[in-house]
């Protein structure tokens, strides 16, 4: 397996991947990734800015994430709780698995893999959040232990649950 940057080649084959995971989100009663987001011009502008990643298989396209330095303004206000740190940190967002590959545990391996580029890169903290009823995504960020820290609003005021976790 590869964790590469994506490139604009690799749009088609994430956003298979994102619709089959908002189809899943709603299957679910999950409100999560509705109303056309992700859609093609966030991915494209992820890979434009240097914050798409594609976790492949023989070439074959299996998972997708963003990964931003450039801080997030729904984060500036958090409640019922606090950030661990103030200071630089990385966002992570929409983390999808091909349908294909499901159950093989590899969010975990985009996550370390997240993690270590991080690293590479002077960032030692990470802050991500999640809806309430995305029970697989809190399992994830639990195992690997993220921090609950709050709540927090997202553009369209949607709730959603805010983890960081400190790199060593």
């Amino acid at each position: 397996m590869e964790f590469r940057k994506a490139t604009v080649n690799d749009v088609s084959h994430i956003m298979d991947i994102i619709y089959k995971a908002r189809e899943d989100f709603k299957k679910k009663g999950i409100d999560q990734w509705q109303n056309n987001y992700p859609n093609e011009d966030i991915i494209i502008n992820d890979i434009e800015k240097g914050y798409g990643f594609v976790l492949t298989d023989n070439d074959t396209i299996i998972g997708y994430v963003a990964v931003s330095f450039d801080g997030e303004e729904t984060y500036d206000k958090i409640f019922d709780g606090e950030w661990l740190t103030t200071g630089e940190f990385a966002v992570v967002h929409r983390i999808a698995i091909s349908e294909a590959y499901k159950g093989q545990k590899l969010s975990y391996i985009i996550m370390e893999n997240v993690e270590q580029y991080c690293k590479d890169n002077g960032i030692y903290s990470i802050k991500v959040d999640t809806h309430i009823k995305n029970i697989p995504m809190q399992k994830i960020l639990n195992r690997l232990n993220y921090k609950y820290c709050g709540k927090i609003y997202i553009r369209d005021g949607s709730e959603r649950i805010a983890f960081e976790k400190i790199l060593d």
